[in-house]
């Protein structure tokens, strides 16, 4: 009886596990669309940015004279937050993307 126990509870074992694994492989599936997604941006003006994503929550200014925009959304109570450098020439630079999925 105690073989039996211990084999089904290695079972369970095993699935939760490979379940896991699923989990992981569509967050970094959609974390590389994400960055895809996001790449396409570069180079772009300030006000193309702006045309799609509307006005940023939030503009941080940098030592560098440099600009950060910030697109915060929320889905499923989990903030996603995007950040845009635009520097002085109004163009797009960099971007950093958090917990969107």
């Amino acid at each position: 009886m105690k073989k039996f126990f211990l084999s089904i509870l290695y079972t369970l074992f095993l699935i939760s596990l490979a379940s896991c694994q699923t989990v992981s492989n569509k967050i970094d599936d959609t974390t590389e669309k994400e960055e895809i997604e996001l790449s396409k941006w570069l180079d772009k003006s300030e006000e193309d940015l702006k045309s799609f994503y509307g006005q940023p929550d939030k503009v941080e200014f940098l030592g560098n004279r440099n600009r950060n925009y910030l697109y915060i959304t929320e889905k499923y109570k989990i903030k996603c937050e995007r950040k845009f450098e635009i520097n002085p020439k109004n163009i797009v630079v960099g971007f950093t993307s958090k917990n969107c999925f």
